[in-house]
């Protein structure tokens, strides 16, 4: 790895600091040094990117993400894609995410069983272009819960899209198997989804089977995390050590008290993308607004919104995420989670990009050295064309992101004028 100098760069740093010009020193895959000012860092014999004003600021973290949802509009239809291409889909969607500025992410399960892990290893090994990731186990779920999706006249659990327990044993079983394979983290479905035709207010796993779960997952060292918008579920969660929550829309004010009582130990990616989305930009695959409606998904919007405010309020940690890589949320917009939690949430731009930089450090448990722009910190970092402060959506915009920098190697370089030792970028 050779080094690389930022200058002229507006420093988005991702500690909560307002951006401030300056220069940024990258050797081998850390950052050595941040400055303040022009020239304020030598020159001499490194490569150095001129980025005439633009933004640069820490990776995103998608703190909850399906790599093999593969764009369509059901469990079902997923799960069917063909083992071989849907390792093929989960490379292909890998290297999206790490072009559209996501140099981390957070598994959240997988439609097969070792789709994450081999991801994960092809990713680590540099097979395959992606970003840094946390692999997670297939849905595990009860009969007749979220995620089984076994025909009643074909009873067999490879039929289903989610691994299906019941019981103590089967779950011991379940979780050992999973680890065997090499995941990060076990996701637990602990309650419903209007989509798959039950309440997202019910809760459907046993606490016993629960705690069987945390026993086997702790043993290893590993994490747990669970499919939660009832409020029971996410006081599950919270008695159980679940640390990452995906959704809690319906969280009331014992299980708030509980979460923030325990903030620093759990993290919720609420997912309202898919809320917004499915509540309104569904039609063509036959959820209209009407249907949404009827189905719950208004009401769970509206509920999820004043929910997260509140969280928001009792310094609760909120990340974006979540289950991009259906039909009407495609891979890649995934940015459009932060605009949501400024809209809906009244997040500031600042808080939204901290909740993707400084936060998805935190998540992905490399808080002290990844998600921020500082001495010593992991080299993941994008340029961006713009001010994010000023106009959060330019995340959203693929051809706004100059340079997308992963562990001190550029996996898109900036367009620049190549010299021997100095480079010059001239911003779009």
């Amino acid at each position: 790895m050779s080094n690389v100098l930022f200058t002229n760069v507006r420093i988005l740093d991702g500690t909560g600091t307002q951006p401030f010009p300056g220069e940024v020193l990258v050797q081998g895959n850390r950052i050595l040094k941040v400055g303040r000012g022009a020239r304020s860092l030598p020159t001499a014999g490194i490569d150095t990117i001129d980025a005439a004003g633009a933004t640069l600021m820490p990776g995103m973290t998608e703190a909850h993400t399906h790599f093999s949802w593969n764009d369509q509009p059901s469990l079902g239809a997923i799960q069917k894609m063909p083992l071989e291409e849907h390792i093929l889909w989960c490379a292909h969607i890998a290297e999206r995410y790490l072009s559209r500025g996501f140099t981390s992410c957070v598994g959240a399960a997988c439609a097969k069983p070792r789709l994450d892990v081999a991801i994960r290893n092809s990713i680590n090994s540099g097979l395959i272009p992606g970003p840094r990731y946390l692999a997670a186990s297939q849905e595990i779920t009860v009969p007749g819960g979220l995620g089984d999706e076994s025909p009643p006249h074909m009873p067999y659990p490879e039929f289903s899209f989610g691994a299906i327990v019941s019981g103590s044993d089967e779950m011991r079983r379940c979780v050992r198997t999973f680890m065997k394979y090499g995941v990060d983290t076990i996701k637990l479905n602990l309650s419903g989804e209007y989509i798959a035709g039950m309440s997202a207010e019910t809760t459907q796993m046993t606490d016993a089977e629960i705690a069987t779960a945390v026993e086997e997952v702790r043993m290893r060292g590993k994490r747990l995390a669970a499919h939660a918008r009832s409020s029971e579920s996410v006081k599950q969660c919270v008695r159980h050590g679940i640390e990452l929550i995906f959704h809690a829309s319906f969280a009331d004010e014992e299980a708030l008290d509980m979460l923030e009582a325990n903030k620093d130990r759990h993290f919720v990616a609420p997912g309202l993308g898919w809320l917004v989305n499915t509540s309104y930009n569904a039609s063509r695959w036959g959820i209209t607004p009407e249907v949404a409606k009827k189905m719950g998904y208004h009401r769970e919007l509206e509920t999820a919104v004043e929910t997260l405010k509140k969280m928001k309020r009792r310094g609760i940690r909120i990340l974006p995420g979540g289950d991009y890589g259906f039909a009407w949320m495609e891979h890649g917009t995934n940015a459009k989670d932060l605009e949501y939690f400024v809209r809906y949430l009244g997040f500031t731009p600042m808080e939204a990009v901290l909740s993707a930089t400084q936060l998805g450090g935190q998540v992905m448990m490399m808080g002290n050295e990844l998600g921020m722009i500082r001495d010593g910190c992991l080299a993941d970092l994008l340029l961006v064309d713009g001010d994010p402060l000023t106009d959060i959506r330019i995340l959203q915009q693929p051809q706004r992101i100059l340079a997308v920098m992963k562990d001190g190697q550029f996996y898109k370089e900036p367009e620049i004028r190549s010299a021997r030792s100095r480079l010059s970028l001239t911003a779009a």
